[in-house]
C-alpha cells in the first residue's frame, strides 16, 4: 500500500474554451488560463473577459479551481494597466494568480491583498531558500523549476511549508527555467513577455567537424512524461501536478488529463496492482498525444552525480537522453516527406511517402503540420483532400498550401476521429463583452506609487545611512568569468572587477596559496542565477568562507541568494557590512519590482540586459537630480551594462560531453558560441551587445556606473585593449548588437501603431 496523506491536485492547461471543456471533462481538479495580456503564452488563443467570468462561475459550481496566469514582466509605462487588471481580478476572485514579476507581488500585496499568489516557474525558484523567501511576501505556492530531480524535490519539501507545484507532462525548454534571452535577443520577442518564438527548436549547423550530424535540432528537447513516477511524487508530498500545453489542442489536453487522472485515482485507492495497471493503460493513452519523444528530463538524476562542491551541479552525458539532433523541433507523428507536387492554389497536391515502418494513413479532416526542409517555416492546417497513391507510387496525395514543395516534411498532429466532444462550460455567447479592466462606470483611482517605506531603502535598513551618491564608486566596472582574465584586466584597471563565482573559482578564492592581482576589497562576486536545491548548502558554505576571507561585495541573481547574507551566525558582524547588488536576472523592469527587491536589503541594482533606455528612465523617474525620500538619487544606485555577450540560454548539463563543436549557426547566417562546463553550459551570440558609445549620453542622463561584461569567449589581451580604447573614444563597435536598447520589446500594439 502507498500512503497518501493529502489530495494531489491535477492541474491542466486551458488555452481555449474548448481545451477547458476537455480538461474538466476528463477530470482535472483545476485549470490555468490566460487573459488577453500579461501572460506567458501570448500566442495562444487565451480568454476574453466574458469567457473568463463564465468559466469561473461554472467551475465554482463544480468545486473546481481556476488560476489566472499573470506571469510576465511589465514595463513602467504599463503599471497603470497592471493595476487595472489586478483590480479587475480582485473583484472577480479567481482561486489564485500565477505571477513572475516581483512588481506584481508588491502591487498585489499593497493594493489588493485578497488576491492569492502562486510563483510561476518563470521566477526560477529551484530551492527551498527561494521558496521560503517568497512565503515571507504572501506567496502561497511555488511552481518549481523543471530542472530538479526527485531527490531535490523531496529535499525542498522537507524544508518549506509552501504548496509545491511541479510540471509532469508536456513541452520542455532546453534552458533553465525563466533565464532564457534567446528569442528576445533575436528580435525582442521575449519569453519574459510571453512572446517566445522557440528559437532553440530551430535547425542549426555546427561550425566544425565532429561526430554529431552536420545539421540538427541540437537544442530541441523531448517532451516531459512523469506518468510512471506519480507514486514517487505523491509520496514526496507534492501538492499539484501540472500539465503543460496552453498552445495545444483540446484533443491533446483531454488525452493527457485522462491518462494522469486514472493513475492519480489509483494512487488515492492505495492498491499497488491497480496503480501498475493504470500506469500501463495511461502509457497506451499517451501514445496518441501526437507529441515529441518522451523523457523524464532531470527527474531520475541521483545525488551521486553531483560533483563535490559544485555551485550549480551539471548532469553527466549519460543522463542527457532528452536531446536528439535528428528529432524535428515540432510536434506530431511523421507522415514522411513530400516526393511530388502538382496543381496550384487551393488545388495544390503533394505525394507524401511514409518513413520506413510508418503505417499511419491520414484522412480528410485530420490536422497536419508542414515543415520546410530548411526549417524556415512551419504551418498547421486541416486536410481537405486525401487520396491513396497509384500502385507505381508509394504513399498518398494530400492537399497542401502553395509555398511547400518537394523535400518538405509532413506531420500528423490530430485525427478527426480523435476529436471528442465535451460539454461546453463557457457560453458560446460569451465571446465578447464582459467587465474588462477599466470599463467600470466609476473611474479608477490614480495609481499609487510603490510603498515609500521600502523603495531605495536597502542599505539604510542594514548598515546605516547611505551616501547620497550610493555606496559604490562611480566609473567603469568589468565582469569576467575566469581567474586568468584578472591578469588581463589589470592592464587597464577598472573601478572594480566583477568575478563570476563558479565552483572552480570558489575553490581558487578559498585556497590559501593563490596570489591574485586584485585584493578581496577590489572584487565583486557574481552568483549564478540558477540556484538549485543541490547547490544550496555548498554555495552557503562557500559564501561563509569567502566572507571570512574579506570578500564583502556580491551580485545576487536569484531570490534564494538573499538567505545566504542574512545577519547573525558566525559572521554576523561582518554580514552587517556587506554590500549587495541586485543582479540583472531579477528582472527589475518597473518601480514596483525595484521596491520589492530594495526591501530585501540591497545597495545597488543592475539593469536587465533586455531593458531599453526609455523604460529605464521611466522606472527611475524623469527628474534625474531629485533625491528620493532617504537622500539617494535613484539613478546613482544603478549599474548599466554597456557591453556583454548575453547568455542566450543556459543548460543544467555539461553539453560538451554530447556535442563536440564550440559554435553553431542558424539558417540566416547568425553565429553563436556553445560554452560547456561542469557547472552547466551556455549559448552566447557571436555579436556582443554594445552601447559603449552611449556612455556620454547616459552620464548626461544621470547614470554614473557602467559594466563591461566580458563573461563570454576566452578573453585576449589585444581584444581587451581595443575595447577599452573604444570606451575612451566613445566609438561604436562594429559587428555588435543594440539588443532591445533602442526599440524595446516587440509588441503587437507597437506593430499595429507603426503599420
Amino acid at each position: 500500500m502507498i500512503p497518501v496523506t493529502r489530495t494531489i491536485e491535477l492541474l491542466a492547461p486551458a488555452g481555449s474554451p474548448e481545451a477547458l471543456d476537455a480538461a474538466i471533462g476528463e477530470g482535472a481538479d483545476a485549470v490555468y488560463l490566460g487573459l488577453k495580456n500579461f501572460n506567458a503564452r501570448m500566442r495562444s488563443a487565451n480568454f476574453t473577459y466574458s469567457q473568463f467570468e463564465s468559466a469561473l462561475r461554472a467551475l465554482r459550481r463544480m468545486g473546481k479551481k481556476l488560476y489566472v496566469t499573470v506571469n510576465t514582466v511589465f514595463e513602467q509605462r504599463e503599471a497603470d494597466r497592471m493595476y487595472q487588471l489586478l483590480k479587475y481580478l480582485a473583484a472577480a476572485g479567481p482561486d489564485a494568480l500565477v505571477v513572475q514579476d516581483f512588481g506584481v507581488i508588491a502591487m498585489a500585496r499593497s493594493e489588493f491583498p485578497s488576491l492569492k499568489l502562486h510563483a510561476s516557474t518563470q521566477m526560477n525558484i529551484a530551492s527551498a531558500r527561494g521558496a521560503n523567501a517568497l512565503s515571507r511576501h504572501g506567496v502561497s505556492r511555488v511552481v518549481l523549476a523543471r530542472e530538479l530531480s526527485l531527490a531535490e524535490l523531496q529535499s525542498v519539501r522537507s524544508e518549506t511549508n509552501l504548496e509545491l507545484e511541479v510540471f509532469v507532462h508536456g513541452a520542455l525548454c532546453v534552458s533553465a527555467s525563466g533565464i532564457c534571452l534567446f528569442s528576445s535577443y533575436l528580435g525582442g520577442k521575449s519569453a519574459n513577455r510571453g512572446m517566445c518564438t522557440q528559437a532553440c527548436r530551430r535547425l542549426y549547423h555546427r561550425n566544425a567537424e565532429g561526430g554529431v550530424p552536420e545539421s540538427g535540432y541540437y537544442f530541441s528537447p523531448g517532451d516531459l512524461q512523469l506518468l510512471e513516477r506519480l507514486p514517487d511524487l505523491a509520496a514526496a508530498g507534492i501538492n499539484s501536478l501540472k500539465i503543460e500545453g496552453r498552445m495545444k489542442s483540446a484533443g491533446y489536453v483531454g488525452t493527457v488529463v485522462s491518462a494522469y487522472r486514472q493513475v492519480l485515482d489509483a494512487i488515492a485507492g492505495g492498491d499497488e496492482e491497480q496503480i501498475r495497471l493504470r500506469i500501463q493503460k495511461g502509457r497506451e493513452i499517451l501514445r496518441g498525444d501526437f507529441a515529441r519523444s518522451k523523457t523524464r528530463f532531470y527527474f531520475d538524476r541521483s545525488a551521486s552525480e553531483t560533483p563535490a562542491g559544485a555551485s550549480s551541479p551539471a548532469v553527466p552525458a549519460a543522463g542527457i537522453d532528452w536531446l536528439n539532433p535528428l528529432q524535428d523541433g515540432g510536434t506530431g507523428i511523421s507522415l514522411g516527406a513530400i516526393q511530388k507536387v502538382k496543381g496550384a492554389g487551393g488545388g495544390r497536391r503533394a505525394l507524401v511517402s511514409p518513413d520506413d515502418g510508418a503505417a499511419l494513413r491520414p484522412l480528410a479532416g485530420d490536422s497536419i503540420r508542414l515543415h520546410r526542409r530548411d526549417d524556415s517555416e512551419r504551418v498547421s492546417r486541416k486536410l481537405t483532400f486525401v487520396e491513396p497513391a497509384l500502385h507505381a507510387e508509394r504513399g498518398y496525395w494530400i492537399s497542401i498550401p502553395e509555398n511547400f514543395d518537394i523535400g518538405d516534411r509532413v506531420y500528423l498532429i490530430q485525427t478527426k476521429a480523435a476529436s471528442k466532444r465535451y460539454k461546453p462550460l463557457v457560453s458560446r455567447t460569451a465571446a465578447g463583452g464582459g467587465r474588462a479592466p477599466g470599463r467600470e462606470t466609476a473611474p479608477f483611482p490614480a495609481l499609487r506609487k510603490p510603498p515609500k517605506e521600502t523603495k531605495d531603502g536597502g542599505r539604510a535598513g542594514r548598515a546605516g545611512p547611505a551616501k547620497p551618491g550610493g555606496v559604490f564608486s562611480e566609473g567603469l566596472y568589468v565582469a569576467v568569468s575566469r581567474i586568468e582574465d584578472l591578469y588581463i584586466v589589470q592592464s587597464s584597471r577598472p573601478e572594480k572587477v566583477m568575478l563570476t563565482l563558479s565552483r572552480k573559482i570558489a575553490a581558487c578564492l578559498l585556497a590559501d596559496n593563490t596570489p591574485l592581482p586584485f585584493r578581496p576589497a577590489e572584487l565583486i562576486l557574481i552568483l549564478d542565477p540558477f540556484f538549485p536545491q543541490d547547490a544550496a548548502e555548498t554555495t552557503a558554505a562557500a559564501v561563509n568562507g569567502l566572507i571570512e576571507r574579506g570578500y564583502r561585495q556580491f551580485v545576487l541573481n536569484n531570490l534564494g541568494h538573499f538567505s545566504l547574507f542574512r545577519g547573525g551566525g558566525r559572521n554576523g558582524d561582518m554580514r552587517s557590512r556587506l554590500q549587495l547588488i541586485a543582479g540583472p536576472w531579477l528582472y527589475m523592469f518597473n518601480a514596483w519590482s525595484l521596491s520589492f527587491v530594495s526591501s530585501l536589503g540591497v545597495d545597488g541594482f543592475v539593469s536587465p540586459l533586455e531593458n531599453n533606455r526609455q523604460n529605464l528612465e521611466r522606472t527611475l523617474g524623469q527628474d534625474r537630480a531629485r533625491p528620493s525620500h532617504n537622500g539617494i538619487r535613484p539613478r546613482s544606485l544603478f549599474f548599466v551594462p554597456v557591453f556583454a555577450w548575453p547568455s542566450l540560454f543556459r543548460i543544467r548539463a555539461d553539453i560538451g560531453a554530447v556535442y563536440d563543436f564550440s559554435s553553431f549557426a542558424d539558417n540566416r547566417g547568425e553565429n553563436f558560441f556553445l560554452v560547456p562546463g561542469r557547472d552547466g553550459s551556455l549559448a552566447l551570440p557571436e555579436k556582443p551587445f554594445s552601447i559603449i558609445d552611449k556612455i556620454p549620453f547616459l552620464k548626461e542622463a544621470g547614470f554614473s556606473r557602467f559594466i563591461i561584461d566580458l563573461c563570454g569567449p576566452v578573453l585576449r589581451k589585444g581584444d581587451y585593449r581595443d575595447l577599452m580604447r573604444a570606451v575612451e573614444k566613445g566609438a561604436p563597435l562594429p559587428r555588435s548588437s543594440r539588443f532591445n536598447w533602442k526599440d524595446g520589446f516587440y509588441s503587437l500594439e507597437n506593430t499595429v501603431s507603426q503599420g
